[in-house]
C-alpha cells in the first residue's frame, strides 16, 4: 500500500523515551517525602510523562480528548447488537452533550472534539463543517460514506485510508498548535469491534476467535457469525503480517485510520497519547508497525473486557491504569485515565521534597 508521503518522515521523528529526562524524574520523585517506589504506577506515568517530552512535567494543562466516527459496510452482516444508523445517532448525542464521553470529558477537564470522518447517514441537527454545541466541537471530514464489507472486498482504497490517516494527524496537529497538551483517543462506528479484531487477528496471527469478543454484546449466534465473518475476509484478503497499512485499508476502518494518524502526529510531537480500549489499540497496532518507537509513548487506560484488548496490550508492552470491564468505546476510558495522569504529573509539581519539608530521609 502506498503510504501518505509524511509517513516515513514521521516514523523517524518519533524517538526512544528521552532516558535522561527519565532518570532525572525517577531521581525527584525519590527527593519527595515519601519512601521511594511507593505510589507505584502513579510514578511510572511521571517518570513516561518526561521520557516522552523530554523534560519533567508538572501538570496536564490542556487535555483533549478526540472521538473518531465512522461507519462499516461488514455491519450489515449482522455483527453487531446494534443497527447501523447507531452511528449517526451516536454522533449527533456527542454534539448535544449527552453521552457518556461528554460526561466523562468534563468530569475531567478535558476539551472534547468529535470527528466524522466516515459517518453513513446525515447526523440529526448537523453542524457546519466545523461547529460547536454544549462543550463539543464537531469537525466534519467525511473521505466516504463508511467502508465497504471487508468480508467480500477492501473495505478502503488505498487513497481513503491514506486520506484518512491525513485526517487524524491534521486534526491532532490543529489541537496540539492550539495548546494540547496530552492527547486521548476514542471511536464510534457500529461494526467496528469486527474491524479491529480482524486487524489484530492478522497482525498476530492469532485466530480471529482468539481475538474477537462480543463488542456492544452480540448473543452466542451473533459472536459465532462474527468470527466467521473475520475468518472469510481473511482468507480472501491474505494478509501480509508485515503490511500494516495494506491490513487497514483491507479490513480497517475510516475512523481506525484517522486514530492511526492522530498517534502518530502527536507522538511525533512529543505529546503523550492515552489510548481507550481495544478499537483504539489495534490502531496502534497498525501505528506501531509504522513506527517502533511508538509504543513507549502511549499510554493504555484501561483492559477492556474484549478478548482480543489483553492481547494487544501485550503486543504494545503497555500497563493499563484501570480495571473496570469497560466496553463501551466513547474515549470512556481514556478519559477516565485523564485526572490520574494529570495527579502523577502534578506530584511532580507540587510535592515538597525532604529537604523542603524539613523531613528526615532515610536515604
Amino acid at each position: 500500500m502506498t503510504a501518505p508521503s509524511w509517513l516515513a518522515a514521521v516514523a523517524a521523528e518519533i524517538p526512544p523515551l528521552d532516558s535522561a529526562a527519565c532518570t532525572a524524574a525517577g531521581a525527584h520523585l525519590d527527593r519527595l517525602t515519601k519512601p521511594p517506589g511507593s505510589l507505584g504506577g502513579l510514578e511510572a506515568i511521571a517518570i513516561r510523562l518526561a521520557g516522552i517530552r523530554g523534560r519533567l512535567v508538572t501538570d496536564i494543562e490542556r487535555p483533549v480528548v478526540i472521538v473518531f466516527a465512522a461507519d462499516h459496510g461488514v455491519a450489515a452482516r449482522g455483527v453487531s447488537a446494534y443497527p447501523p444508523e447507531v452511528t449517526a445517532q451516536m454522533v449527533a448525542n456527542f454534539a448535544a452533550g449527552g453521552a457518556a464521553i461528554n460526561v466523562l470529558a468534563r468530569a475531567g477537564r478535558a476539551d472534547l472534539v468529535v470527528v466524522d470522518i466516515g459517518v453513513a447517514g446525515p447526523v440529526a441537527g448537523d453542524a457546519p463543517a466545523t461547529g460547536s454545541d454544549a462543550g463539543v466541537r464537531l469537525v466534519r471530514a467525511r473521505i466516504a460514506s463508511g467502508t465497504r464489507d471487508l468480508s467480500t472486498g477492501p473495505a478502503m482504497t488505498r487513497d481513503e485510508a491514506s486520506a484518512a490517516i491525513d485526517v487524524g494527524r491534521d486534526v491532532a496537529l490543529g489541537l496540539i498548535r492550539d495548546g494540547a497538551d496530552l492527547v486521548a483517543l476514542g471511536e464510534m462506528g457500529i461494526g467496528n469491534t469486527t474491524a479491529a479484531s480482524a486487524i489484530v487477528a492478522a497482525i498476530t496471527g492469532l485466530p480471529p476467535a482468539t481475538v474477537t469478543g462480543r463488542g456492544t454484546g452480540v448473543d452466542d449466534p451473533g459472536l459465532e457469525r462474527k468470527v466467521a465473518v473475520i475468518e472469510s475476509a481473511l482468507t480472501l484478503h491474505r494478509l501480509d503480517p508485515g503490511d500494516p497499512l495494506g491490513i487497514l485499508a483491507a479490513v480497517g476502518g475510516l475512523e481506525i485510520a484517522g486514530l492511526v494518524g492522530a498517534m502518530l502526529a502527536a507522538a511525533a510531537a512529543r505529546i503523550p497519547v492515552v489510548l481507550d480500549g481495544f478499537i483504539t489499540g489495534a490502531a496502534a497496532l497498525v501505528a506501531a508497525g509504522l513506527a517502533p518507537n511508538l509504543p513507549d509513548r502511549l499510554i493504555a487506560a484501561h483492559r477492556s473486557v474484549e478478548p482480543g484488548h489483553a492481547i494487544v496490550l501485550d503486543r504494545l508492552r503497555a500497563t493499563p491504569i484501570l480495571q473496570l470491564d469497560l466496553r463501551l468505546g466513547e474515549g470512556s476510558g481514556a478519559a477516565l485515565a485523564i485526572p490520574i495522569v494529570r495527579a502523577a504529573a502534578r506530584i511532580c509539581g507540587e510535592m515538597a521534597t525532604f529537604d523542603e519539608a524539613g523531613v528526615t530521609n532515610t536515604g
